[in-house]
């Protein structure tokens, strides 16, 4: 029994005076109403309607009940009606963002000050960091995600991979010359980054793969910093101190300055898949379909 239904036909039924009256009011035949009314007494053990030949009244118990049910069932329009005006209202409110510090950085934050023009009543909430936080537990509204994904409830948009750049100083290069193949980096500093230790990238610190077209190679490097920044690895580049391997996000800008020489570019260097993820239940909400909206028309595969 469909005990919302039921009630929505007993209110008819009160308000009608009679069974077929409320058939005609439910669209449905008298017999079905019968049926609901019946159901709804015996799941509640008790009569609801006093019945005689010629008219039927209510017991005690079902005008208390009457009451009730256009309590309830009133509750359940409103309820309605405030989902609905939720998915046609203007995006407003706080929305809580996290993502990686890098992308961040250098791809997220730059893009928010559209975002924010685009939609004024919107107030941001961003957390960077590489900690892959639980959105319900933290309260997050969506997170950017790095790398291969955990099995979830939670629905994951792709976006475009993370990848990364091989690159140097021009005054570092001036100084030991320029690497030709993957094997020559075992001549020169390479700067690595310090990744967590839960991290499937940890191994980069002494290992640096590419592609090229005799396959995969993974050479073993080495330099004098190892350093949990990214910003620290690029500064450190910059002022000539080695080679990195650094996110395109960050590096871009140097290497579009001349800050920084991309190097053995016929190479394909690894990548991360990167995600947009957040709550099915939670994307009827404007502010945050708004952003996923933008964040696919920005990043997206």
């Amino acid at each position: 029994m469909d005990l919302f239904q039921a009630m929505s036909v007993y209110v008819k039924v009160v308000e009608t005076g009679s069974l077929t009256a409320a058939s005609h009011a439910c669209g449905m035949s008298t017999t079905m109403v019968g049926n609901h009314l019946r159901a709804l007494e015996q799941r509640l053990g008790v009569s609801l309607l006093k019945r005689t030949t010629r008219k039927q009244s209510l017991t005690e118990f079902g005008g208390q009940y009457y009451q009730r049910c256009l309590e309830v069932l009133g509750l359940v329009a409103d309820s309605e009606q405030l989902a609905e005006q939720a998915k046609s209202e203007v995006p407003k409110g706080s929305l809580r963002i996290t993502a990686p510090p890098v992308f961040g950085t250098e791809r997220l934050t730059p893009a928010l000050s559209e975002f924010s023009r685009r939609y004024p009543l919107i107030n941001l909430y961003v957390v960077l960091s590489n900690e892959r936080m639980d959105l319900v537990d933290s309260g997050f509204d969506v997170a950017f995600r790095l790398g291969e994904l955990e099995t979830s409830s939670l629905i994951a948009r792709p976006l475009q991979d993370y990848t990364l750049t091989l690159c140097a100083s021009p005054e570092y290069l001036a100084r030991r010359g320029t690497p030709l193949t993957p094997d020559d980096l075992q001549q020169y500093d390479c700067l690595a980054f310090a990744y967590p230790a839960n991290d499937n990238w940890r191994d980069t610190e002494k290992r640096w793969r590419m592609t090229g077209d005799g396959g995969e190679r993974e050479v073993p490097v080495s330099g004098s910093l190892t350093i949990n920044s990214s910003q620290g690895l690029r500064q450190a580049a910059v002022n000539g101190m080695g080679i990195i391997m650094l996110a395109d996000a960050l590096v871009q800008p140097d290497l579009e300055s001349g800050k920084l020489v991309a190097l053995l570019t016929q190479y394909r260097l690894p990548s991360r898949p990167m995600h947009l993820l957040y709550g099915q239940d939670r994307y009827r909400l404007p502010k945050l379909r708004a952003f996923v909206d933008f964040a696919m028309e920005k990043w997206a595969r």
